[in-house]
């Protein structure tokens, strides 16, 4: 990507967790360690049903005196549902501020030209007051911008960046294996740690309990992860149904049927081929190797 691109991601919404036990309340239910996240580190984590299935990814940026979620904006307002669930009685104040903040991602090599900025996943400084982050998911991805949408443009302005087709970002995101689109088709479907969660620095196996820990914990120490999450690529026709076939053979399924479509497929030795010519309906489909793997 052009160096002095920026791609305003209008479909991220930001959720702000405050008060005396915010730290507290997110530790005890993300698969990630809160106790990591400060003004020059932020984190990609996620909230797990019970049985350690996938229902929500988020980046955390800690802001002020609490912490902003960056997340997928359709499934914003069931996040702040499920958070305000899991809050009791605790001291802790859930916003939804989509409405007065936005994301803006430029590419790692403008954010290095940023004074006191570092070249590591996660990587947090701020930016006339705002916070810019090096994505803790993959460098390649590039920065992230948190800004008030009163700010946004001037603050472009000084960056010398140019607004180009948010296509352009989901595409790269596509191609690197990262899902951010229609991520709710992933609910409930599939196991955290199947979406690659631990390889996107998303878990830490060495924090105390969460929210579908157990079972997390179980299937990587047991080594029973046999099931993985990879973008795919159409090759001839046209995706319809779920089912995914190997020379007949059920091997996996589509759960994101999209422009960047997405499946769990299942594993051979702990490895995926990625050269095997596969079906999905009347389609003709390849797995994308992930730059990650």
């Amino acid at each position: 990507m052009n160096r002095n691109k920026v791609y305003i991601l209008e479909d991220r919404g930001l959720l702000y967790i405050s008060g005396d036990q915010a730290r507290e309340f997110l530790q005890n239910i993300i698969t990630n360690n809160i106790e990591n996240v400060s003004e020059d580190r932020s984190c990609f984590s996620a909230l797990l049903t019970p049985q350690g299935k996938y229902l929500y990814d988020f980046i955390i940026i800690k802001h002020k005196s609490g912490y902003f979620l960056d997340c997928e904006k359709k499934i914003i307002d069931d996040l702040y549902k499920k958070l305000n669930l899991y809050k009791l009685r605790s001291k802790v104040e859930i916003l939804n501020l989509s409405n007065e903040f936005v994301i803006a991602s430029l590419t790692k090599e403008k954010f290095l030209e940023i004074e006191n900025t570092k070249d590591e996943e996660g990587f947090t400084v701020k930016f006339r007051e705002d916070p810019i982050l090096l994505d803790p998911r993959a460098k390649k991805l590039g920065a992230r911008l948190v800004i008030n949408l009163e700010k946004l443009y001037l603050s472009l302005k000084k960056l010398g960046l140019t607004v180009s087709d948010i296509n352009e970002y989901y595409n790269h995101s596509y191609e690197l294996g990262i899902p951010q689109i229609d991520t709710k088709n992933l609910q409930d479907k599939v196991f955290g740690i199947e979406c690659n969660l631990e390889e996107l620095n998303g878990i830490d196996f060495r924090k105390g309990c969460y929210v579908g820990q157990e079972n997390t914990a179980r299937i990587k120490l047991k080594d029973k992860l046999n099931k993985r999450l990879f973008a795919i690529k159409v090759l001839d026709g046209e995706l319809n149904g779920e089912e995914i076939t190997l020379e007949n053979k059920n091997i996996g399924k589509l759960l994101i049927n999209s422009d960047n479509p997405f499946a769990l497929l299942k594993l051979e030795n702990k490895k995926f081929n990625f050269d095997l010519d596969l079906k999905c309906g009347e389609a003709s489909i390849k797995a994308i190797k992930p730059s990650w793997i």
